[in-house]
């Protein structure tokens, strides 16, 4: 099992930048893929960005060129700097791994990003 913890969630104002943070503890070398989704008031929870156990990684066309997804083998983690936030991008962001041999889902608790000036 993998248990996983977040933090970097908070208020910025448009333009502005925010870095979250994922651990994942339990059984982290069962981990695949790794990544960030969010889910914004009345909308469904998107992919916003995902990195496999190979090193591809893919972004929701939304944030292409702004968002930067990074796995850290090291801290068994993930993170993700945004830069030039919109208040589009308003939601609460949740961390995301899955396993091989076994195939098993595994989120985050969550973490409010408010873009508002």
């Amino acid at each position: 099992q993998v248990q996983l913890v977040e933090s970097g969630g908070g208020l910025v104002q448009p333009g502005g930048s925010l870095k979250l943070s994922c651990e994942a503890s339990g059984n982290i070398f069962s981990i695949n893929t790794m990544g960030w989704y969010r889910q914004a008031p009345g909308k469904e929870r998107e992919s916003v960005a995902t990195v496999t156990g190979l090193g591809n990684s893919n972004y929701a066309d939304s944030v292409k060129g702004r968002f930067t997804i990074s796995r850290d083998d090291i801290k068994s983690g993930v993170s993700l700097q945004m830069n030039s936030l919109k208040p589009e991008d308003t939601a609460i962001y949740y961390c995301y791994a899955d396993t091989r041999s076994v195939m098993r889902q595994y989120w985050g608790q969550g973490t409010q990003v408010t873009v508002s000036s």
